[in-house]
């Protein structure tokens, strides 16, 4: 083949739209899973009880904001919550919560400043519930 033949059949493969479409979806595919995988390193899910659900791992020693490992909607969303439960990652039900912030924060990033407060509210609610589980001192 000659290099403008080279070139046409390039132009070509990369133009069409079922080239495209198939190169999506497996980028669409191989983000899902990695979502997916990092949720049992979650510290707890923020969920609509079908519809949304977010990942957050949130460690104090780490400092700053949480950081969002996975979000989904639908059956992704069940699908988290799914990882979640068998992983022992709690898992809290604020509808309101899970569908302002699904629009707004972005997987691998921290969470935007507006979240901070009712984040930490939860945060703050399960260190409650885990003190009170944790045995005490005899």
């Amino acid at each position: 083949m000659s290099r403008q033949e080279l070139k046409e059949e390039l132009k070509q493969s990369e133009g069409d739209p079922l080239v495209k479409a198939r190169m999506r979806s497996l980028a669409m595919d191989r983000s899902r899973r990695r979502m997916l995988a990092a949720v049992p390193n979650a510290s707890f899910v923020i969920a609509n009880p079908t519809h949304y659900a977010i990942a957050l791992r949130y460690v104090r020693e780490e400092g700053g904001a949480p950081l969002v490992l996975a979000k989904g909607k639908d059956l992704i969303a069940l699908k988290i919550r799914e990882v979640a439960q068998e992983h022992g990652v709690p898992v809290l039900e604020r509808k309101e919560l899970a569908r302002a912030m699904y629009d707004i924060v972005e997987v691998d990033k921290m969470i935007p400043q507006e979240f901070y407060r009712p984040v930490a509210e939860l945060i703050h609610f399960l260190d409650n519930v885990s003190r009170s589980r944790a045995p005490g001192p005899s």
